[in-house]
């Protein structure tokens, strides 16, 4: 009997592997949901409260608003790095990785089923610190279903980021290397909390370099429908980070690099 073309997706298998990520996350809730809002409420007093009040509007938006869709995403791609990567280190680390690579799930499912946990508890938090937000900054949302999709598309792509450091680090230690030592920075000198206009030349330029500039100005463009580039070069970065990390990963389970180790 011949094999099919197409493989049958494995439902069930990714479901397994969806929900007992799921389901850690809701063991740690203090540690995943509640201390990543408390920390975002403090940048909104600070940042938001206290230094808003003496800057005043940027491109016609009260800064305590400027700076929510930043936040949200500042919170999304630490999260979506730190939850992947500890999701797929851990059972590296206890040695459980061997049982669910012997799984009948393809690399395309073991994939989706990490990713896709990691970016779901992302998005969650994303939403609740939006809910948070509207406490401490008016907020309108001029385009809510690019705003949602986008969020997922972030979510996803540095999920699967977090989901590449989680394999090839050594120990706990190499787990925090990346997003403090390069995301973080580059999240911060990448419009979060001011717009890349306001920069003097060469450093606006400069900043043209970073990646996290595309994104955060796509995602803002959602809100107040204007951003610092394009929102089709925002798009374009997004999908292109996705699409790069989708091919490492693929390759590093096809493989087995440091997972059959």
């Amino acid at each position: 009997m011949s094999r099919p073309a197409f493989p049958r997706f494995n439902t069930r298998g990714v479901w397994t592997l969806y929900h007992f990520e799921m389901m850690r996350f809701r063991r740690t809730l203090w540690q995943s949901v509640v201390a990543p809002v408390l920390t975002t409420i403090l940048y909104f007093v600070v940042f938001g409260a206290a230094i808003g009040s003496r800057i005043g509007e940027i491109d016609g938006v009260a800064y305590g608003a400027f700076i929510v869709p930043g936040l949200i995403l500042l919170t999304v791609f630490t999260q979506s790095l730190s939850n992947a990567a500890f999701g797929i280190y851990m059972p590296r680390f206890s040695g459980t990785i061997y049982e669910t690579l012997s799984a009948p799930v393809s690399f395309f499912e073991l994939i989706l089923a990490y990713v896709g946990a990691a970016a779901t508890k992302s998005v969650i938090l994303g939403l609740i610190i939006l809910f948070t937000a509207r406490w401490f900054a008016p907020i309108d949302i001029a385009y809510p279903l690019l705003m949602l999709s986008y969020l997922v598309l972030v979510a996803f792509a540095f999920s699967l980021t977090g989901f590449i450091i989680g394999i090839i680090a050594e120990g706990f230690e190499a787990l925090q290397f990346v997003p403090m030592l390069l995301v973080t920075p580059l999240t911060f000198l990448g419009g979060v909390f001011y717009s890349i206009d306001m920069l003097p030349e060469p450093w606006r330029a400069i900043s043209l370099f970073n990646p996290i500039v595309y994104i955060v100005s796509g995602f803002r463009y959602s809100f107040h429908g204007s951003g610092d580039v394009s929102l089709w070069i925002s798009l374009g970065t997004l999908l292109g980070l996705i699409t790069l990390c989708l091919a490492i990963a693929a390759r590093i389970i096809h493989t087995g690099y440091r997972l059959k180790q």
